[in-house]
């Protein structure tokens, strides 16, 4: 039974592992490059490659290791065969787990070492930056493809797939079902979940005396500003608020009347009128909150996302083994 799995398994795992030696091969060749170095610009084009490539393994996974593992059978009728070899059902799925599930985790494991490798100087230039450019490891769009949430990515979209595989029971229905259910969670996770796995930690700061980095309006008024967070830190929320502690948004009146109106004013802003007018937020007791969890807390947040990813995967694998009762 596992010789069968894994001659089922064989060509796209091989595909997939035959692509990450290529991978590899060309983050050994650039990565020392990149040693020393404090401008990346011109590796922009492969930065944004190997954050890409982190993303679609578990997609590929999903529906190419995944959704066909089950359907692929019913299809055919192949598993009937199977189950009449004196192979029990639980033994039939438990066989295809054990080989797919590990596959998918070390093909992800080694490509996210990978590429944790070869962009550690980028992440480390990324800590220290204060200009907002640079996205640090912890940032939505880099948390996943380092360290070791990608491992539960991988085995998240093969789990998934099977489910999916299950209760379609036609391949490319499930591989589109898959697909769209796996970018859901990748979309929705760092929307709805990071942000809170972890309490966020507040900062309150005095205007006048920050760096302001954008200041966001209308020809009618200005909404809202921005100033300069810590640097490495994933920013949450970054608002102007009242005495009171309430997030306000226009600004008050006061500052209307001072502050440059964008979409209105011809030319750039005179900077004395607009420090002087900033001043005036922090003399009415107005202040700037910031909201975002540190770079600190990185490695903690891939752990607790790793367990949460795991702990759906067990549980669709117990809806896998309920179902797979009910296959005929």
């Amino acid at each position: 039974m596992t010789w069968l799995a894994w001659r089922q398994l064989r060509v796209p795992a091989l595909t997939v592992y035959a692509a990450l030696i290529v991978i590899g091969v060309l983050l050994a060749i650039t990565g020392p490059e990149l040693v020393g170095r404090t401008n990346f610009s011109d590796q922009d084009v492969l930065y944004g490659g190997t954050i890409l490539v982190l993303y679609l393994l578990p997609a590929a996974i999903g529906l190419f290791w995944g959704a066909p593992m089950i359907t692929r059978e019913l299809e055919h009728s192949t598993h009937s065969l199977v189950w009449n070899q004196s192979i029990t059902r639980k033994r039939w799925l438990t066989t295809k787990l054990a080989v797919g599930v590990p596959a998918a985790a070390l093909a992800a494991g080694l490509l996210s070492l990978g590429v944790t490798w070869w962009a550690s100087p980028i992440d480390t230039l990324a800590a220290s930056a204060t200009d907002g450019e640079t996205l640090s490891r912890i940032s939505p769009v880099v948390f996943a493809a380092r360290g070791i949430v990608p491992i539960g990515y991988a085995v998240f979209a093969l789990v998934l797939g099977v489910a999916v595989g299950m209760v379609l029971r036609r391949t490319v229905a499930a591989m589109a079902v898959t697909l769209v259910v796996l970018a859901a969670v990748l979309i929705a996770v760092p929307l709805f979940v990071r942000p809170y796995l972890l309490p966020a930690v507040q900062q309150d700061v005095a205007i006048a005396d920050s760096d302001v980095t954008n200041i966001i309006g209308n020809g009618s008024g200005v909404e809202e500003i921005g100033v300069a967070s810590p640097p490495g830190v994933w920013l949450l929320a970054n608002e102007t608020v009242d005495p009171a502690g309430n997030a306000v948004s226009p600004l008050p009146d006061f500052v209307q009347v001072c502050m440059p109106h964008p979409g209105r004013d011809a030319g750039p802003p005179d900077p004395r009128g607009v420090n002087a007018c900033l001043a005036q937020l922090d003399t009415h007791g107005y202040h700037q909150r910031l909201t975002y969890q540190p770079g600190s807390r990185f490695w903690p947040l891939q752990w607790l996302e790793l367990a949460l990813l795991l702990a759906i995967s067990a549980l669709l694998t117990w809806f896998c083994y309920r179902r797979v009762r009910h296959l005929s």
